[in-house]
């Protein structure tokens, strides 16, 4: 076995070739970093358990130049359901982005073009490969691999569970799960024939109907005599028949599945999301019922907050402190997101049993009635898409828009239009200056650096919270890291240089 502090085989270890560990993978290697993602599995799954990216997400595609990739490869719809027990849906089109919708596109297609996009940047993704064991040192870690040539250790700075609930590198590394227990579960299948004439009676009823890619078309079943079967026993197409005729009176003509699965309402959220030189993502760190489709959105959001963190804390120049922010800024997310599934998946499971069944269709159609209520709808709407997102500022004296997602400006700069999505596909920090040249006697915003982009703002849409804003410094995940309304030159230069500082120890002319 190798000893502690020898040569480090990759700077980062990426365990699980999923969508939060294959986006994660690509935000380390753009900015430098050697990556390796291993995934016991031989070849990616062909079913998928997740259908759709939410804006957010789609969102983050764009600002590092995919979006036009994932937006060829699927089809959009202008909102979503908060549960499908309600028949108001969440109205995505009210939102202030740029792609106010949910992309419905097959986990196993989001999984392709990012390995795509990986290879591109020159990740290396061994398949096949599974994580079996794992120890800390001061100076790294090291992972036992089992693989198609035995066992092997691999060394490396850094190790990111992305390898779902059971997560082997979570228990590895003593970080606890605590949640509830399953309580309620759901059947799911694919199936190659069916009859669509009996999908609209059959979503009359709750069932969940989508049309996937190769002529598939899945069905998701709450039977309210079967929610109490445990998830680990295997499905039959014949109960799964039979369910379909209780819940809707049709079996909807499905034959020939090519997936069936039972899932729970399990729910946990990790104690930590780091332990010393283990960190985790996405289902290794939460796991909830799917009501709200947020499960993969919220583990690409985890990545892409992580990703530019622990680039440069391998890189070198991370401030003190910089990784524990991932724990302080998602941790509260998942908790966030773990509870209101739990209050979903309330609004799902009491119509089904008999004993709340009344009840539960008051208020269902009460929370109908709130649903239309554009402000309500907004809310909810803001907090499924991800949208409204905002992490703790870290001084008291922040402005208001510190921690807030940056809205996708048009800008017009002296080389010409662009939008500020389009200044983070390199995935460095943007630093504009808003003024548009009103104040001359303002110090100028900085040129580019290594860390940071500079850019002087001629003209930008009139965006109500941006209002008065004259500098904004905005991270690579396009979280706003420091703005500022003031023009005085000396304020303004301090300030800046703070900032500067305090997120990317850059200390040059500013």
């Amino acid at each position: 076995m190798t000893s502690p502090g020898s040569h480090m085989d990759t700077g980062v270890l990426l365990v699980g070739a999923g969508p939060t560990g294959l986006l994660l993978a690509c935000e380390l290697a753009l900015a430098g970093v050697r990556t390796v993602v291993i995934d016991k599995r031989p070849k990616p799954h062909r079913e998928s358990r997740a259908l759709n990216l939410h804006p957010r997400s789609i969102e983050l595609m764009d600002m590092r130049g995919l979006a036009g990739r994932f937006l060829a490869a699927g089809r959009t719809v202008p909102g979503w359901q908060f549960a499908v027990s309600l028949k108001r849906p969440l109205d995505f089109t009210a939102l202030d982005t740029r792609h106010p919708y949910a992309l419905l596109l097959a986990q196993a297609r989001t999984e392709a073009l990012l390995a795509q996009r990986s290879r591109e940047l020159g990740v290396e993704i061994r398949r096949g490969h599974e994580a079996v064991a794992l120890r800390q040192y001061a100076e790294g870690v090291e992972t036992d691999v089992y693989g198609p040539d035995g066992c092997v250790t691999i060394r490396s700075a850094y190790v990111v569970g992305c390898d779902g609930g059971r997560s082997l590198v979570r228990q590895a590394a003593g970080i606890g799960f605590p949640g509830t227990r399953e309580s309620m579960t759901a059947v799911v299948g694919d199936f190659a024939v069916a009859d669509h004439a009996h999908n609209e009676q059959a979503r009359r009823h709750g069932v969940l109907v989508a049309r996937l890619e190769a002529g598939l078309t899945r069905y998701v079943v709450m039977d309210p005599q079967r929610i109490r079967v445990p998830s680990t026993e295997p499905v039959t197409l014949e109960e799964f028949r039979t369910s379909l005729m209780r819940v809707c009176g049709s079996d909807c003509g499905i034959g020939e599945p090519r997936w069936l699965s039972r899932f729970g309402n399990t729910t946990r959220l990790a104690a930590a999301y780091r332990r010393g030189r283990v960190l985790l993502a996405g289902d290794a760190a939460h796991i909830h019922f799917p009501v709200g489709a947020q499960g993969l959105n919220t583990g690409l959001q985890d990545a892409m907050n992580l990703g530019w963190k622990l680039a440069a804390t391998v890189r070198g120049w991370a401030p003190p402190g910089l990784l524990d922010t991932y724990h302080a800024e998602r941790h509260p997310v998942g908790h966030a997101v773990t509870t209101a599934t739990r209050a979903q998946t309330l609004l799902v499971e009491l119509p089904l049993t008999e004993q709340y069944a009344g009840p539960a269709r008051h208020l269902c159609e009460l929370l109908d009635t709130l649903l239309d209520m554009e402000d309500v709808n907004r809310h909810l709407a803001g907090r499924i898409s991800a949208l409204d997102t905002t992490y703790p500022p870290t001084t008291p004296d922040a402005d208001p828009l510190t921690g807030r997602r940056m809205p996708d400006l048009g800008l017009t700069t002296a080389a010409g239009p662009t939008r500020v999505y389009e200044l983070l596909h390199d995935g460095r920090f943007v630093l504009l200056r808003l003024d548009g040249g009103q104040h001359p006697r303002a110090a100028t915003a900085p040129a580019s650096s290594g860390r940071v982009r500079g850019v002087s703002v001629l003209g930008h849409g009139d965006h109500p919270d941006l209002k008065n804003v004259s500098e904004i410094l905005i991270r690579p995940d396009g979280h706003i890291a420091w703005a500022t309304r003031t023009t005085e030159p000396r304020v303004l230069h301090a300030g800046r240089a703070a900032a500067l500082t305090a997120w990317t120890t850059w200390t040059g002319a500013c």
